[in-house]
């Protein structure tokens, strides 16, 4: 296919050309009653560019197939059968995903380091799920996606489990086995969906890690706002093979998705998939280079670790995206979240994801010599400034098997289940009926159905007087925890 097209640019380009005039949403008419101030802000020619794909981009029957041109072309240029846009972003992409797969009480396997995002499906959804453990990295307290003989396990034991959802490559870049998990799902008659929200990119350079459909993975998901180059909320299905059905899908998607789908975030979608399809690779060379540099320097400043291949030498990942910057801050005596906060309030430089250990910078085709030398620049800020932060409370790790919590209800019966609030201090033994997870990333650490223990406990409550957020909570002080009605 032609790749230097772009149906849904080209559509709104023709669209301002004709001057055409609309009389339905928005209600702003393309910026004519914007206030001036935000048009002042945010540019007026955001609001031009806010137009309806039906009588819009397209006509009231979508003759001219804006859409599913761009589509097409998405999907050639990655090597998928099939790929549908989603402006909900990647949290309503997963939900539809797994729905496509495991109906209501019906079984899913799940790497357990899921996102929150995933654990709203299972509740959701109605699925049953089937915890497949990832696997603890207890020196750095981090988990990585499972291997494929955990995948195997399970699916032994639950022979009815319709397919598994595998998270890959994770927050900390780290990667799992695409191809074995395919392999082993495969065998066992079912699909594998992949979570690839941080994965956007992989596609069009040879040395980053592997990309879902090029390793038998049948439908994977991508956020291409985080490692590409779309606008917030921008995310992708690719589909392959005859495991799940297009057409369930497409019905999945309808019953979940927005009826007022963006502009903005089509007309990203498919700019980004041209730049990446003309010059993705020279861009992301570029960055991979960057990256090499930035991880060297990083290494040679005192008190910082940045995690490089060791993990796969040590055989913890399978891979690791090398544009994704982790660094282990805990030997500058601070924990990530304290290096994240004085980094923005005295570099203003803001660091994606922080927990107690560490913190990361994601580098992308975007990144230049002065955002690389920004980023040096205030890491050897931090490292001189260091030993004069306040010590805060420190956070009680629990040691990996006790993160493996006790599965007592479903999570969508636990979730809806008459509920009572319980002081922290009375709550180990009790069924969870909230989503308990620490903000960035966002794994919960509890899930709805899950047995509460002190070791966790100890662990988010410790967390919360150090300064982790946990949003999803009813209360975020964690004094008191909701659960399940005896």
């Amino acid at each position: 296919m032609d790749q230097s097209r772009a149906p849904v640019l080209e559509a709104l380009s023709a669209f301002r050309r004709r001057g055409d005039i609309v009389y339905g949403p928005p209600g702003h008419k393309q910026g004519r009653g914007a206030d001036p101030r935000v048009a002042d802000l945010v540019g007026l020619d955001v609001f031009r560019s806010d137009v309806l794909l039906l009588n819009g981009l397209d006509d009231r029957r979508e003759s001219t197939g804006v859409l599913d041109r761009a589509q097409e072309l998405m999907a050639d240029a990655v090597g998928a059968d099939r790929a549908f846009f989603s402006t909900c972003g990647s949290s309503l992409s997963v939900k539809t995903a797994m729905l496509s797969v495991a109906g209501p009480g019906e079984k899913l396997l799940i790497s357990r380091n899921a996102h929150k995002s995933v654990i709203a499906a299972v509740v959701i959804n109605g699925v049953e799920p089937v915890w497949v453990h990832p696997k603890f990295d207890a020196a750095r307290h981090l988990a990585h996606p499972p291997e494929p003989e955990d995948v195997r396990r399970k699916l032994a034991e639950h022979p009815d489990a319709k397919g598994m959802l595998l998270i890959t490559p994770t927050d900390w870049g780290s990667c799992g086995d695409i191809q074995g998990t395919a392999r082993v799902c495969h065998e066992a008659g079912v699909p594998l969906i992949v979570d690839e929200a941080w994965g956007a990119h992989l596609p069009f350079h040879p040395d980053l890690p592997a990309w879902g459909m090029d390793h038998g993975a049948d439908l994977v998901v991508t956020s291409v706002h985080k490692m590409g180059g779309a606008i917030e909320q921008s995310s992708v299905f690719h589909l392959q093979y005859d495991r799940i059905s297009p057409e369930v899908l497409k019905q999945r998607e309808d019953l979940l998705g927005t009826t007022s789908a963006s502009s903005l975030v089509y007309a990203t979608l498919d700019g980004w998939r041209r730049q990446m399809a003309e010059h993705g690779h020279d861009l992301l060379g570029t960055a991979l280079h960057r990256a090499e540099r930035v991880r060297k320097a990083v290494a040679a400043l005192p008190g910082l670790r940045p995690m490089g291949r060791e993990i796969v030498d040590e055989g913890l990942a399978a891979d690791l995206d090398p544009l994704k910057i982790v660094i282990d801050v805990r030997e500058l005596g601070i924990s990530g979240m304290q290096a994240a906060e004085w980094l923005r309030d005295h570099r203003h430089v803001d660091l994606g994801s922080s927990d107690t250990c560490r913190v990361t910078a994601s580098l992308t085709h975007a990144d230049d010599d002065r955002t690389e030398e920004v980023l040096l620049a205030a890491l050897r800020a931090l490292t001189d400034h260091a030993g004069a932060l306040e010590r805060r409370p420190a956070v009680d790790l629990p040691a990996p098997s006790a993160l493996e919590l006790e599965q007592a209800m479903l999570p969508r019966d636990a979730f809806f289940a008459p509920a009572e609030h319980v002081p922290a201090e009375r709550a180990a033994g009790r069924v969870a009926a909230e989503t308990l997870s620490p903000y960035p990333p966002g794994v919960p650490a509890i899930a709805p159905g899950e047995v509460i223990t002190d070791e966790v406990l100890a662990y988010l409550r410790s967390g919360v007087d150090h300064g982790v957020l946990v949003p999803d909570a009813a209360d975020p002080t964690l004094r008191t925890l909701r659960v399940v009605a005896r």
